[in-house]
């Protein structure tokens, strides 16, 4: 799914020197060494934002798809139409809940977490990101 939309976050202004993932020769470990080859002070902090991906409003986020990263036209339809419609439900044994639909949560992925890295910045700290972790 992503191929789509690689050309197009690599070019984008939003898309953060500090980000790894999606990068020819880039991976875990350059996140780590970046800092250490440059005889830096490195620290390691691991930010899990998995169960922050279960609030994301969807149309908050086509919102800022179109806006912040020029997501239009067929690619942001097939997104809107797969996030639209979108269910749940709970299956333990031979009982199921309610099928409820969904109007927040999203896959993991790093597009969304691009205002953490922002509010990281802002402080003066030195960052590195390897898809949502930062």
């Amino acid at each position: 799914m992503f191929t789509c939309w690689r050309p197009h976050l690599l070019r984008s202004a939003n898309f953060s020197e500090y980000q790894s993932v999606y990068r020819k020769g880039h991976s875990t470990e350059t996140a780590v060494y970046t800092g250490v080859d440059n005889k830096q002070v490195t620290v390691l902090i691991g930010l899990d934002l998995s169960a922050a991906f279960d609030t994301v409003d969807h149309e908050i986020l086509l919102q800022r798809l179109q806006s912040e990263f020029t997501v239009t036209d067929t690619l942001l339809s097939w997104l809107s139409a797969y996030l639209d419609g979108r269910t749940q439900f709970v299956k333990l044994g031979q009982h199921q809940s309610p099928v409820i639909g969904l109007d927040v949560g999203v896959p993991q992925g790093s597009v969304y977490c691009r205002p953490v890295a922002d509010v990281i910045a802002s402080h003066g700290v030195q960052y590195h990101q390897y898809a949502d972790d930062t």
